[in-house]
């Protein structure tokens, strides 16, 4: 039997625990392969979805800094086939691992983000401190995978290597499970009305994700015709936005529930979902709502809305921070939206099984 080994630290309910955690419950489901879920950290309260027979291994530390040893400790024990890292850090961390216990363990890193949007504006010092261990370690890494043509992009342009050592894998959104999810009830009265449309946003709170601009879309919006925006998620932002709703005078038309366990059932009542970031890796709430059949708007940022949108044929795109690009969006998609059949086609590479299946050819396993 084959052993894999898949190493992330969860801190949270984001984009990464969630299609980490699919591919898991997706690899677990492959006769003739053990997989073992080594954590750095475990705050993620998608664990309690694992599936039987994952085998869970706590390094006991908090930091992918700090993991190499107790990675060396497990690749000398447990000798799996191959590791897949999530994210860069224990990545990096997992090839240094792999040095000091010198085993035949074949090691791919996964990346989520373009990692130059993430830290852009920062010092040239920074950049090239941010940098440097990418280039000096990913090419000891027998595969990088990228989950957009964005993010492959920028990972050949940083680390410097041929862009053949870098697959596109579409991310494991689109899972047996969200039709059923999406069929659950929600308690929330602008849901039940439906004379009123509700646009819905979710993401963290945070920068990245730019509710602000989504907030003062609406507004404008607002001015011409009844409409009510619900983001789901928690973050440093939340209040933020709050006297933002207030000062744009449609308090009373936003909503702020929450982290929600079941976000499925709360954009398939949706009558549009907008992406509002500055920037991304590949947007899986976007790809959930279009894998529902619901009507989406974008930004135009980098990676994955484009790619995800064939340039607009699926949605509109929208420069970043143009409130008044987004109301249009958002006015274009209530008033004509596509097809829900159009939209879920053009979701279908990104089916969970298609996506793990993919994994394991890059895997080796």
């Amino acid at each position: 039997m084959n052993r894999l080994a898949v190493l992330v630290s969860l801190s949270g309910e984001g984009g990464v625990e969630r299609m980490v955690l699919n591919l898991v419950r997706e690899f677990a489901a492959r006769p003739g392969l053990a997989v073992d879920l080594v954590l750095i950290r475990e705050e993620s309260r998608h664990l309690q979805e694992l599936p039987p027979g994952v085998e869970i291994v706590r390094l006991g530390v908090r930091h992918s800094a700090l993991a190499v040893l107790p990675i060396a400790r497990y690749l000398r024990r447990a000798r799996p086939d191959a590791l897949l890292a999530a994210k860069d850090r224990a990545g990096r961390a997992a090839l240094l691992a792999r040095q000091l216990a010198r085993v035949p363990t074949r090691v791919v890193i996964r990346l989520g983000t373009t990692l130059s949007e993430a830290i852009k504006g920062r010092g040239r010092l920074q950049r090239w401190l941010r940098y440097l261990p990418i280039r000096t370690l990913y090419g000891l890494a027998d595969a990088i995978v990228a989950v957009s043509e964005g993010v492959a992009a920028d990972t050949v342009a940083i680390a410097g290597l041929p862009p053949g050592r870098v697959h596109v894998v579409r991310n494991p959104v689109v899972t047996p499970a969200l039709a059923a999810q999406a069929r659950t009830p929600v308690d929330h009265p602008w849901l039940a009305d439906r004379a009123v449309p509700v646009v819905l946003g979710i993401g963290r709170l945070t920068a990245q994700k730019d509710f602000a601009t989504l907030v003062r879309a609406v507004a404008r919006v607002r001015r011409a015709r009844p409409v009510r925006l619900l983001i789901l998620g928690e973050g440093r932002d939340r209040q933020p936005l709050l006297d933002l709703a207030a000062a744009e005078g449609i308090a009373a038309d936003v909503g702020l529930p929450g982290f929600q366990a079941n976000p499925y059932a709360w954009l398939a009542r949706a009558s549009a979902f907008v992406l509002s970031s500055a920037w991304e890796g590949s947007p899986n709430a976007l790809t959930e709502a279009m894998a529902l059949g619901v009507p989406v708007a974008a930004t135009d940022c980098r990676s994955g809305p484009r790619e995800l949108l064939a340039g607009g044929r699926f949605g509109p795109l929208v420069p970043v921070g143009d409130v008044a690009g987004l109301a249009a969006a958002i006015v274009e998609v209530l008033e004509h939206p596509l097809a829900a059949d159009d939209l879920k086609a053009a979701v279908r590479e990104y089916d969970a099984p298609t996506s793990a299946g993919r994994y394991l050819d890059v895997l080796g396993l």
